[in-house]
């Protein structure tokens, strides 16, 4: 498929009834593993991981020239199936990072508000999508909001007050799902989705956060897993190094998987 038809598939995702469940990777070989599954529909990457990898700090430290090029080597392993990007909060220029993006062949991103003022977020989404359209791509963005996790200590009711705000501002600007972050309990999840309508709500699965089965019932769109992928993999390697540094040896059942 070429950019536009993997867009538009990863659109349909998004709006289908079917909750949309993405396991985030971080580099090729973790993309090709994950491509490889029988339900993967599509593949997004998680801007800490690939910082991470890099030996970065989150939030726009490394190098954009450095996280697109791993964001390229992950939508050559994707093969067809469309890729969407974490783009943190735009490296400065939301609307040219989001063209070059799609030059190296992604077809959505999230891209957060780290709360700034209402308008100046809003302009933000209105770039990224005169960029798709600019491009001839119908790119999927699933606008993030910092409500939560920069909420401090605000009441909740302000929290989900504020989310929901922009989240229907980012809607009415051509975002395609409104992404809010946070250990969100199943009444934050069901107010959400009251005050954005069904189908464009995205969350993270943070432990505590409603299972999937109840968040397609509350309508929820989309779910995604951010940086704890890769920290289930660390987790692993980790207890891997104890055991063989205990003199025991590589777990049984290990697959080959490159």
């Amino acid at each position: 498929m070429d950019p536009a038809q993997k867009a538009a598939e990863l659109r349909r995702l998004h709006t289908d009834p079917e909750l949309l469940v993405l396991v985030n990777v971080w580099d090729a070989v973790s993309a090709a593993v994950v491509a490889a599954e029988p339900g993967t529909r599509a593949l997004a990457t998680a801007g800490h991981s690939i910082a991470s990898t890099f030996g970065y700090a989150d939030g726009e430290q490394i190098p954009l020239d450095l996280a697109l090029g791993m964001v390229e080597r992950i939508v050559l392993a994707a093969g067809d199936l469309p890729v969407t990007a974490d783009l943190d909060g735009g490296f400065g220029n939301a609307g040219e990072t989001v063209r070059r993006a799609i030059g190296v062949g992604v077809v959505g991103a999230n891209v957060e508000d780290q709360l700034r003022p209402l308008a100046e977020s809003v302009r933000v989404v209105q770039d990224v999508v005169a960029a798709g359209e600019a491009e001839g791509v119908p790119f999927v963005l699933n606008a993030r909001t910092d409500a939560f996790v920069r909420g401090g200590d605000r009441p909740r009711e302000q929290v989900l007050a504020d989310a929901v705000e922009r989240g229907r501002a980012y809607l009415e600007a051509g975002a395609t799902s409104v992404f809010v972050p946070g250990a969100l309990t199943d009444d934050d999840v069901q107010q959400l989705v009251a005050g954005l309508g069904r189908g464009t709500l995205s969350v993270i699965g943070f432990p505590g956060v409603p299972g999937q089965a109840r968040l397609a019932e509350l309508g929820v769109a989309r779910l995604s897993y951010g940086p704890l992928t890769q920290r289930v993999a660390l987790t692993a390697l980790q207890d891997a190094a104890r055991a063989i540094h205990a003199g025991g040896g590589v777990p049984e059942g290990t697959r080959a998987l490159n």
